[in-house]
């Protein structure tokens, strides 16, 4: 093989797209939700596959930024780019859980070092009748909010809980102006991500129910009236999340796309992130008979993960078999 050539590993590497980072999402929020049902050895197995599958990506968006600028800026102004901050909060807040708070912390530093950025690269780009992705600038915020809001109970850190209730309104008022670019056609074309319309209200959700947590088990935060307004948001958003995956699960009924797609990753996250949220929602504002679905969603969740990954396994291996194909091809007239 000439020096030139990239290995057909790295080729078909290479082609992935940057919504690949929702595999990590949605392997790290069933680590989330594992934990949380007191499954901790299957929680810990999928938290090593989504720190695996997040070094590869940070490896390959630090290559790009260093080696291939433009290419770089191309897929920065992607909808899917988003998944970056959002992947990288997903695995801090499973750090936070573990008690790990200093990898937690330098993880949730990462994640706002690169939101502002690519929110501004991905938010200039926008167009009308969005795909799905479109709704990843509310998941990539609340993700901090989440995982600000985790660290602030940890560390009874007052400043960071409040600074994670500016990035939960300031996620939702995102939502409102992404719904408004969204083409509702999705429910019936989308290859997945349109899952991600119900996944942003699930980790929205999600992010009352730690700043709720963080109100009830820390310093003095904010007076009874903002935390009422917060209690009734928080279950609000639930209870429309839950809808949104109704709608869409009917509309996967009607319209069944069998085929794999990597965005189908988009689809096991707000799943996962549904779980995650209805049983942090029961616990923050104690309604026990919420944690029952909770656990039903988290296997649900897990089946419909294990079918998209044995897709990804036969696309990647079609794929390593085309790119070594094509390198063979290369090699062949490199000697004539």
């Amino acid at each position: 093989m000439s020096s030139g050539t990239p290995s057909p590993l790295r080729a078909w590497w290479a082609r992935r797209p940057p919504a690949a980072g929702a595999a990590v999402m949605a392997t790290g929020i069933l680590s989330v939700g594992l934990h949380l049902t007191h499954h901790e050895p299957l929680s810990r197995v999928a938290l090593v596959l989504a720190c695996v599958a997040w070094l590869a990506l940070a490896v390959n968006f630090a290559s790009l930024l260093l080696f291939d600028r433009a290419k770089w800026v191309t897929r920065a102004g992607t909808p899917g780019a988003l998944t970056a901050v959002a992947a990288t909060t997903v695995v801090g807040t499973r750090f936070s859980l573990l008690g790990w708070t200093a990898p937690a912390a330098a993880l949730l530093a990462l994640a706002a070092l690169l939101w502002p950025g690519l929110l501004l690269l991905v938010v200039q780009r926008w167009g009308r009748r969005m795909p799905g992705a479109v709704f990843l600038c509310c998941v990539a915020t609340e993700g901090l909010a989440v995982l600000g809001a985790s660290l602030a109970t940890s560390t009874s850190t007052a400043w960071l809980a409040h600074v994670s209730l500016v990035c939960f309104w300031l996620g939702l008022a995102l939502y409102v102006i992404a719904l408004f670019r969204f083409d509702p056609r999705q429910v019936a074309l989308g290859a997945g991500d349109h899952w991600v319309a119900g996944g942003a209200l699930a980790i929205s959700a999600l992010a009352g129910a730690e700043l709720l947590t963080a109100a009830h088990h820390g310093p003095y935060l904010w007076n009874h009236d903002d935390d009422a307004v917060l209690h009734d948001a928080t279950v609000a958003l639930l209870a429309v999340d839950l809808a949104w995956c109704v709608v869409l699960l009917v509309g996967e009924i009607v319209w069944p796309r069998p085929r794999y797609d990597v965005r189908r990753w988009s689809t096991v996250f707000p799943l996962g992130m549904t779980a995650a949220a209805t049983l942090s929602v029961a616990a923050a504002v104690d309604v026990p008979w919420l944690e029952g679905p909770g656990r039903a969603l988290v296997w649900f969740a897990v089946a419909v993960w294990l079918v998209v990954a044995a897709g990804a396994a036969v696309s990647a291996r079609a794929g390593l078999r085309s790119a070594a194909a094509g390198d063979a091809d290369v090699r062949s007239t490199t000697r004539r």
